[in-house]
């Protein structure tokens, strides 16, 4: 007796097609197009988290430098600074503190200007 696949290829096809819902023409109607769509959109997105990474990074770097900078010190003296003073906060933390609580901030370069001498 023969086995029938149907079933199995149609649930596949579906589950393409499901993902790729929203996408525009062909590539949310047509199967083949579709998939395509989906596995690139799929190795985007897993580009796009490790990238998110590096840019909050780099947004968080900047941030911080504008708050040391306004205090007379550059970033990487500030950061060195904190080392120096066993100040183990994370560079998101510091971020926060530069933009939200300006006056925490300006003890925490004071504490490095210290650690500097």
């Amino acid at each position: 007796m023969r086995v029938k696949r149907g079933l199995a290829s149609h649930r596949r096809h579906k589950k393409y097609l499901a993902q790729a819902k929203g996408f525009r023409g062909g590539r949310s109607r047509l199967y083949r197009t579709a998939r395509e769509a989906v596995e690139r959109s799929l190795q985007n997105s897993f580009v796009g988290r490790k990238a998110r990474k590096r840019d909050f990074r780099a947004l968080w770097i900047l941030r911080i430098n504008a708050g040391a900078r306004l205090h007379g010190l550059s970033y990487s003296r500030f950061v060195h600074g904190l080392k120096l003073a066993n100040v183990a906060l994370d560079r998101k933390i510091l971020a926060d503190l530069a933009v939200y609580k300006k006056e925490d901030f300006e003890k925490l370069v004071a504490l490095a200007k210290e650690a500097l001498q």
